[in-house]
């Protein structure tokens, strides 16, 4: 149990910056638009505090969602529920992808 819960805590720990990045990029004063993909330059907005505002709310409900994601995490490494964190972690990335650039990107792009 104590194997289950030390991954629990660093999953938690990992869910919470994500959090914590949203927080600060839907209440950052900064005129820079936030990036979203890593090592890549953010397109041009036409709203940079909309656009940080969404980008944001984004990052606040994946680290949400990923800690619920490692809840199974809890009962221990080796049992067959851990499956649902490592699959839930694959679709929630290619979901955070695709709202990120139909919905944000789409909206705010100049």
């Amino acid at each position: 149990m104590r194997a289950g819960l030390l991954a629990f805590v660093i999953w938690l720990l990992c869910g919470l910056l994500f959090t914590a990045r949203g927080i600060y990029c839907m209440y950052a004063k900064k005129e820079i638009p936030f990036g979203f993909w890593a090592n890549a330059n953010t397109a041009p907005v036409s709203n940079v505090a909309a656009y940080n505002r969404a980008l944001g709310k984004l990052f606040t409900v994946a680290g949400i969602v990923f800690i619920l994601l490692g809840l199974p995490l809890l009962q221990g490494q080796n049992k067959a529920g851990v499956i649902i964190s490592i699959l839930g972690t694959m679709v929630e990335c290619i979901v955070l992808m695709a709202v990120y650039t139909v919905k944000i990107e789409g909206k705010y792009r100049r």
